[in-house]
């Protein structure tokens, strides 16, 4: 027997290896991967996208459109400050006594995870901007404990605000064309990636309950960790 094995001994190394190599695949292939959609708009809601913007299919097409707002600090807030950096946006007003307080608490929540990936930021909008004004939004901030390097709490033009949140962060029904400036009041946080892409949309009211229709804060969390390193890895 011992002879056998000896003189097969090349046959049997050949083979032990190549079934280690093909167990290996299988486990590759069988493997859970984690992913992220690149979003664009004929991946939503119709009901949340502008007809014009309805059908746009490529990948590589929808990104957050320029913009330009005044924060907490009344400094100029471009979309140049948040190029090359993956962030959350979402859109509130300081005096809302709904869902607001509770986005807030749970954006709060997030700027603390946040602090450990450098060059992730947070992005609020106002919705009314006629009443949050930059000391409004300064008192607010000062109130939320904002980390100004993180976090814009931003104001402008109301017509910029409500565009942007309708076609490009696609987080708002859109209304009729006389409801297109009517209060944009959504919990939606939108991931973006550094391109400017949307990565996902989660329920801004909602810390760990799982709902099957949205994504909460934890698995947010989750996501932009994940997002964080495949760039570095990427990159």
């Amino acid at each position: 027997m011992f002879q056998f094995f000896k003189r097969y001994r090349y046959f049997f190394l050949f083979f032990f290896l190549m079934s280690c190599g093909i167990l290996v695949l299988f486990y590759n292939a069988l493997k859970y991967r984690k992913s992220l959609p690149v979003y664009t708009p004929s991946m939503v809601n119709p009901e949340m996208v502008d007809s014009l913007i309805q059908h746009e299919a490529n990948k590589q097409r929808h990104r957050i459109a320029p913009f330009t707002f005044i924060n907490q600090n009344g400094d100029t807030i471009t979309n140049k400050d948040y190029e090359g950096h993956i962030y959350i946006a979402d859109f509130f007003f300081t005096t809302c006594p709904t869902i607001c307080p509770i986005m807030g608490d749970n954006m709060e929540w997030l700027q603390d995870k946040i602090k450990t990936l450098p060059g992730v930021k947070l992005l609020s909008h106002t919705v009314t901007p006629d009443i949050d004004s930059v000391p409004v939004l300064k008192e607010y901030a000062l109130k939320r404990g904002v980390d100004d390097s993180i976090w814009n709490l931003v104001t402008g033009d109301k017509r910029d605000i409500y565009y942007i949140a309708r076609n490009s962060y696609l987080a708002v029904k859109t209304g009729s064309p006389e409801e297109m400036y009517d209060m944009v009041h959504t919990e939606n946080f939108v991931l973006v990636d550094s391109e400017g892409r949307i990565r996902g949309f989660y329920d801004g009211t909602n810390l760990n309950t799982k709902d099957p229709e949205n994504k909460n804060m934890e698995e947010l969390w989750e996501d932009i960790q994940w997002l964080y390193q495949h760039e570095k890895e990427t990159k």
